[in-house]
């Protein structure tokens, strides 16, 4: 029986899930693979700490050209995350002739061209579906379970920090940074959150997703992000009330000649499925012209849940290579040569429906102060609540819209902020009523 062998760059959280998942079930792997998997060399730059797994000797080393140099490796699992020297390694071991796989959608969302277009010179693989969604398995999905279709939109919930805290923000009434201190004390975020809670994690990952679906580059910086941080409990207070749930969404969509990339809170009617993912828990949500809308729910991070995403990628590309296919499947989807540049639509064109809550002064003639300037700037009302309750100096108006122009509420808020009518910025909230 043929074995394959797998060398892994880093041995943190999901490092670890990887070895426990070669040890427990190499048995299962075996009868799935036809063939032998062997975990040969482990790289990090602590070679002295418990992991809480044994290895045998020799296995273990802080030297990474024993996996990136080593001609018995035919696989590089980079665990390391960030850009560098994540990318160099790649890089270098693409060029030793080894397939890739990794979990890095930070480094594939701003670098991926450069290191797809070298292993597509070397005629190797990279896989990288731990980079999204943790262990749902979505761009196995996109790239060939649902290849056929056109994909027309992506909707996903991929951050399970941000879900967490807008959950219990919605069960408990609570503010944010309680909330976020939650998620620390629980694990579930970062002693430095700020990639997670301003959505930047949330747009790696709708960058990737976005290429896989529309067969296009995307470029990271033209991504639109807005985080949660400052979402307060009584958005989500009036959200509910209105019949919506506030999540951080990432949004994709295709035009054709154009697409849509961005991240921001997003409130959706509480009767989508969407709306009842709740948690850590992750979820994206595909339109294909002929399977039409589906769901992938699931864990989006953690160790086990991302070492099952890595593992399933090392047994794809060893079935390759035990059947001798080369580039069976794209690395993102489409042949290399059909990827077209489409421009992603500026956030000014986009169309949405809008939650605005005003803090205004106490004083008539307020409302139509407002009403006035929304309507000069092409946009209509569909909804209001004016609490009876308020502090003295300040009266809360909540208005949601009919669609509007992304524009023309950026300059009709510009107008009201000048009529001195307000006594604290406007927040607005995008809304997506027609999911």
């Amino acid at each position: 029986m043929r074995t394959i062998k797998v060398g892994l760059l880093g041995f943190g959280t999901v490092g670890t899930g990887v070895v426990r998942n070669f040890q427990r079930n190499a048995e299962t792997i075996g009868k799935r693979l036809c063939c032998s998997v062997e975990l040969a060399k482990i790289v990090d730059r602590d070679v002295a700490e418990d992991r809480g797994v044994q290895l045998e000797e020799g296995v273990l080393t802080a030297d990474v050209e024993d996996v990136i140099s080593n001609p018995e490796i035919d696989i590089v699992v980079e665990l390391f995350g960030g850009y560098e020297p994540a990318k160099s390694f790649i890089l270098k071991a693409i060029a030793n002739g080894k397939h890739i796989v990794t979990a890095n959608k930070a480094l594939m969302a701003v670098h991926g061209e450069e290191i797809i277009a070298a292993a597509n010179r070397q005629g190797v693989s990279v896989m990288f579906e731990a980079a999204v969604g943790g262990g749902i398995p979505i761009i196995s999905a996109i790239k060939e379970n649902l290849c056929s279709n056109e994909f027309s939109s992506i909707l996903g919930i991929l951050n399970g920090t941000c879900n967490f805290i807008l959950t219990k923000m919605t069960e408990s009434g609570g503010d944010f940074a309680p909330e976020l201190q939650k998620a620390q004390d629980l694990g579930y975020a970062e002693a430095d959150p700020t990639f997670d809670i301003e959505g930047v994690d949330t747009a790696h990952k709708i960058a990737l997703l976005s290429a896989l679906c529309f067969g296009t580059t995307v470029d990271f910086d033209q991504v639109y992000t807005e985080g949660i941080s400052n979402i307060a409990a009584i958005d989500i207070q009036f959200a509910t009330q209105m019949g919506y749930k506030i999540k951080l969404l990432a949004i994709g969509k295709n035009y054709g000649d154009q697409i849509e990339v961005r991240v921001h809170p997003t409130m959706i009617p509480k009767s989508y499925q969407l709306a009842e993912v709740n948690g850590v828990f992750n979820a994206v949500r595909l339109t294909g012209d002929f399977v039409g809308p589906t769901l992938l729910y699931g864990s989006g991070a953690g160790m086990d849940a991302t070492a099952s995403a890595v593992m399933g990628d090392v047994i794809a590309i060893s079935r390759d290579k035990i059947s001798g296919a080369r580039s069976r499947v794209p690395i993102m989807g489409y042949c290399a040569d059909q990827i077209k540049a489409l421009p992603i639509k500026a956030m000014s064109e986009i169309i949405s429906h809008y939650y605005l809550r005003f803090t205004t002064i106490d004083e008539p003639g307020v409302l139509a102060k407002i009403a006035g300037s929304l309507g000069k700037h092409n946009i209509s009302i569909q909804s209001m609540i004016q609490p009876e309750s308020h502090t003295v100096d300040s009266v809360p108006i909540v208005l949601m819209t009919h669609a509007a122009k992304e524009a023309d509420v950026s300059s009709a808020l510009l107008e009201i902020e000048d009529l001195n009518i307000t006594s604290q910025p406007t927040r607005l909230i995008r809304v997506e009523p027609n999911l």
